[in-house]
């Protein structure tokens, strides 16, 4: 929305310095978040396209809505993609089944404006396989007006409030959803101990009668559109959704643990396009590119040189740029055990299949409709016999 003097110049020297008549024939294939990039809208660059002007380097992009939803598509082959921007938990689960490339450095002189808060983290801790896109917190997003007097918003109990059935959203990935359930109950987002999960399981099941739809990029235009009441959200999409809707508002309830997520560029291993996607990586991490990317998006910027560009409200925006005290409780998601992620895996099943809450009610329909089907056609053969006597 901002078009600085400063930003004007940047696009003139992209135009000084291109060389897309040398590099006919290149290209790179991005997957990415939905809606995390800017692409000329809104009064924003479209970064893919300056970068094409700029090398011409032709980029192929597409989205996914959940870590999840990446990693089964990369996993199952017949797909290829240079670049994937996963979540720290993800990046070191590619790391560990070998889907990441090593990335180099000296390819990437921008690298040095990436903030230290940002390097040497515990899912890459030798920084060979990423480089911070951004990060943020979640907290719940709700309207206002849709909200009664008196109601606890300072607490994920709010989540549960059966007040607001049919008016609740929720997470339509796994490890957010669950996320949710252990800030409830009070225990670690990392948990290994099987019994919590199942705990969180069980109050997920409880929460699912009241919960308007499970969604994950479908919460921005529900909570802009006041078709819901709250939701749990990412507090960058939270800041753009309540830019949309005054009626909206966004809270980290205190004293209770919260997720902390820094996403990454990461190049996949056996990718035929390292240099460009290397080249693109550098792009980025461009002070005026990184500015656009921060201000789209609404979630810090790990650009050191980029945050200087920022207005003094974006920097001093406690929701995309939380306190240290308030950030005291949050947790970043680690890769699980295999035992636990396959726990994870079947009770999320478990979860979104239970319809009632109980799969002895479901059970008992079941058999009261083949009772009444059996006794229907038992009568159909006693008067078809009493016809033909």
């Amino acid at each position: 929305m901002k078009k600085t003097a400063l930003f004007l110049c940047f696009i003139i020297l992209l135009g000084v310095l291109s060389f897309g008549s040398s590099a006919k024939n290149r290209e790179i294939t991005v997957y990415n978040w939905g809606e995390y990039l800017p692409d000329g809208t809104d009064g924003f660059v479209d970064v893919n396209k300056l970068f094409t002007e700029k090398t011409g380097i032709k980029v192929n992009y597409s989205t996914y809505q959940s870590n999840e939803e990446m990693f089964t598509k990369l996993s199952g082959g017949g797909v290829s993609y240079d670049i994937v921007i996963p979540s720290d938990y993800m990046i070191s689960k590619m790391i560990a089944n070998d889907m990441l490339a090593e990335i180099n450095l000296k390819n990437i002189p921008n690298y040095k404006n990436i903030s230290d808060d940002f390097k040497s983290l515990e899912y890459d801790p030798e920084n060979k396989y990423s480089v911070a896109y951004t990060g943020g917190t979640v907290g719940i997003i709700y309207n206002k007006k849709l909200i009664k007097p008196g109601t606890d918003l300072n607490t994920w109990d709010v989540m549960w409030n059966p007040e607001y059935k049919g008016q609740i959203l929720m997470f339509a990935n796994s490890r957010d959803a669950f996320a949710c359930a252990f800030s409830k109950l009070g225990y670690s987002l990392n948990t290994t101990d099987k019994q919590q999960w199942i705990e969180a399981a069980n109050q997920l099941k409880k929460q699912k009668p009241l919960v308007q739809s499970y969604a994950m990029d479908q919460i921005m235009d529900k909570m802009i559109a006041g078709e819901a009441a709250l939701a749990p959200y990412y507090a960058g999409d939270a800041v753009t959704c309540m830019a949309e809707n005054e009626d909206l508002d966004f809270i980290i309830p205190d004293n209770a643990v919260f997720n902390r997520f820094v996403d990454a560029m990461c190049i996949l291993k056996g990718s035929e396009h390292k240099r460009e996607a290397e080249e693109y990586i550098n792009f980025i991490l461009e002070p005026e590119i990184g500015e656009q990317i921060a201000s789209y998006l609404n979630y810090p910027t790990p650009n050191k040189e980029a945050f200087k560009l920022l207005s003094s409200e974006q920097q001093n925006n406690p929701i995309s740029y939380p306190s240290e005290e308030k950030l005291k409780n949050a947790e970043v998601f680690i890769n699980l055990p295999p035992e636990i992620d396959e726990l994870q895996k079947d009770l999320w099943t478990s979860v979104r299949a239970d319809s009632s809450g109980s799969a002895w009610s479901i059970a008992m329909v079941i058999f009261a409709f083949a009772l009444l089907w059996a006794l229907i056609a038992f009568y159909r053969r006693i008067i078809k016999r009493k016809k033909f006597k």
